[in-house]
């Protein structure tokens, strides 16, 4: 049964809904229903645009790959890059947290709206772990090189506001979802086939980097998976309370 639910929102507009409330972590199985679904989206004449929206509390509060392991989460990685391939413009809505590995899955979208109270966060390395899902790119194309530095190196969290001046939203809205049907339904309005076209000529060469990164990401994450600083920050995550790395 698939984890995700993809419905029409407004013309040529329709809803990719992830189904795993209140937090709606992922793996391999919920990023192969999203990848799967925007497939389907691509290949609909009738749809020029999709809305990324999750049930529940959360957005994405990050992945859940325990007992995965480096094959488990390549594979993951090979889900994500079928996101990031998708043809037509997603919207995003993002309500409660988007964190680590759900940031990264906001980040894959063309655009973000966001509650003002909503959390989002590249928190790796409070975890003392290496960022994924693409970040090493889409990070730095949202917001710059300096302002992509400030949240990997600190990991702390950005609300509202604050995510709009840096460039990791595009939008705060009380009701992110409706704002984000809104928008979708203004890019759809445009013709069908210069949007995608579009789309591909801003986004040329980014599928590639996409493509890169995860491979350098995935060795990263994997030379740091075993240290005791990971044990420690996930314990330290878990437990609520401030971690004490040793460097180790």
């Amino acid at each position: 049964m698939s984890d995700v639910r993809l419905v029409p929102a407004a013309e040529r507009v329709v809803l990719l809904e992830m189904l795993r409330p209140p937090n709606n972590f992922f793996d391999e199985a919920l990023l192969t229903d999203v990848a799967d679904a925007l497939q389907s989206a691509d290949d609909d004449e009738s749809v020029s645009c999709v809305v990324l929206c999750s049930e529940g509390k959360h957005f994405c509060a990050g992945a859940d790959l325990r007992g995965v392991g480096l094959a488990g989460t390549r594979r993951v990685y090979r889900q994500a890059y079928r996101i990031f391939s998708c043809r037509k413009p997603v919207v995003a809505a993002v309500q409660g947290a988007a964190i680590g590995g759900g940031l990264g899955l906001a980040m894959a979208a063309d655009f973000r709206v966001a509650a003002p109270g909503a959390r989002m966060a590249a928190n790796f390395a409070r975890l003392g772990f290496h960022q994924g899902f693409g970040l090493t790119v889409t990070l730095p194309r949202a917001l710059g090189h300096q302002r992509a530095l400030d949240l990997l190196y600190t990991g702390r969290s950005v609300r509202g506001e604050e995510a709009v001046e840096l460039g990791l939203c595009d939008r705060v809205a009380e009701d992110p979802r409706a704002v984000a049907i809104e928008f979708a339904a203004q890019i759809a309005a445009s013709a069908p086939l210069s949007v995608p076209a579009i789309r591909a000529t801003m986004r040329r060469g980014m599928v590639a980097r996409i493509s890169a990164a995860l491979d350098d990401e995935l060795n990263a994450q994997a030379a740091l998976m075993d240290t005791a600083d990971f044990a420690e920050g996930v314990a330290a995550s878990v437990e609520k309370r401030t971690p004490r790395f040793t460097g180790r």
